[in-house]
């Protein structure tokens, strides 16, 4: 982190930004054939075109191409397309070189009248029409998942709070996707549901989040769920939170001061201006000792007797204990990310919950497995022989491939 900024001041700040993308702009270009740039936001937010980083802005420095992708499942498909284009100064409009309608639904036949509508009236083409494609296993990035997995039968309840700063949560997505997994996470003023297993994932702002945690009931939740025999797992700023104290003495997430934690394990955090950031594997401290993959990335220092019962053994970077387990068996708290990734760490999580899997599953697989299902969905329905064009020494038998 490098500053706290209101909007004014990050509008003011956006010059200096701009020198630091087009350095990695540069980096890439030194490095790789092609680049593909994903916008934020609108492209057509015309109060932000000043000083534009992320959109038409960054597009006309670097002078590259622009494909507008609209979705609609969203509704009003043609006219965010025509309203955006309008928008557009006229550089900005030349540079479009199509529209790409996405998550659709039905028979494109019957949008096809509209289709031929949008490139009479824009003078662009169609690029392709993209169906919707459901129980996709993508990892989410700013946003929390929409819609909850279809699933025939399940064997174990899990929730997680979705606070304000909530960060990392697609450590959470092997459990949603997993068979025999009822997954659910909990919005602010939800009720929080019985459950077995209870998961605090991680925070930008571990102090905010465990106040909005308190604001909405989940301290009494929680006690409750344990009380009644349920499992716990905090995972970085979940970690943090089940200690006894958090202090932030040079206030790196708000003001500097301490605050109480949860207080359901004997230890205190105090967060640190040096940034851990490292892949780490390892074992965890459970039946078997599956092994793992993951990472740790956090500004928090955590020590106390807590740590006598660690909930896993670190293989690298500094081979070690790593994490707690209470003594009553019903709390794991880390600071490694990806625990759910590796089949059998996530097997061996949900026996420790008193779910014994169906089968083995095996998140991995199952995500590249649907991230090939979209390349042939691109494969299928986009125009890549016209799109090739605008791929500088490139065959189209490459990008095919």
């Amino acid at each position: 982190a490098l500053s706290d900024l209101d909007a004014l001041a990050y509008h003011e700040y956006k010059p200096r930004a701009m020198k630091a993308v087009l350095e990695s702009w540069e980096r890439l270009c030194a490095a790789y054939d092609c680049i593909v740039i994903e916008g934020a936001g609108s492209p057509a937010e015309i109060n932000l075109r000043a000083g534009d980083i992320a959109n038409m802005g960054f597009a006309e420095v670097v002078d590259c191409p622009v494909i507008i992708v609209a979705d609609i499942d969203r509704g009003g498909v043609f006219a965010h397309l025509v309203g955006t284009l309008d928008l557009l100064s006229s550089s900005e409009q030349e540079r479009v070189k199509g529209f790409v309608i996405n998550r659709f639904r039905g028979d494109v036949a019957l949008l096809e009248p509209g289709l031929r509508w949008l490139e009479e009236r824009t003078g662009k083409p169609v690029l392709g029409v993209l169906p919707y494609l459901h129980g996709l296993y993508l990892d989410a990035e700013d946003a929390l998942p929409r819609t909850r997995e279809d699933k025939a039968t399940t064997r174990l309840k899990v929730i997680a709070p979705a606070y304000p700063r909530i960060s990392n949560h697609n450590d959470l997505d092997p459990l949603r996707f997993h068979p025999d997994v009822d997954f659910t996470i909990i919005g602010p003023h939800d009720a929080v549901p019985p459950c077995d297993l209870l998961v605090l994932p991680g925070s930008k702002a571990v102090q905010a989040d465990l106040n909005w945690l308190r604001e909405m009931g989940w301290e009494a939740a929680i006690d409750r769920h344990l009380r009644y025999g349920g499992k716990l797992i905090g995972i970085c700023g979940g970690l943090q939170m089940l200690g006894r104290q958090l202090h932030d003495p040079l206030g790196l997430e708000g003001r500097p001061g301490s605050a109480s934690g949860l207080g359901l394990l004997d230890f205190e955090t105090t967060l640190a201006e040096k940034k851990t950031l490292e892949n780490v594997s390892g074992s965890l401290a459970l039946p078997g000792a599956p092994e793992f993959a993951g990472y740790r990335i956090h500004m928090g220092v955590s020590s106390g007797p807590a740590f006598d019962r660690p909930a896993a053994q670190l293989a690298t970077p500094d081979a070690g204990p790593e994490g707690a387990l209470s003594a009553d068996g019903q709390i794991l708290a880390t600071y490694c990310h990806g625990l759910f990734d590796a089949p059998d760490a996530l097997s061996a999580l949900l026996a420790w919950t008193g779910c014994q899997p169906s089968g083995r599953f095996d998140p991995r697989e199952r995500r590249a497995q649907d991230i090939d299902r979209l390349a042939n969905a691109l494969a299928d329905h986009l125009d890549l022989e016209l799109m090739a064009q605008w791929l500088p020494g490139l065959a189209m038998a490459e990008v095919r491939d």
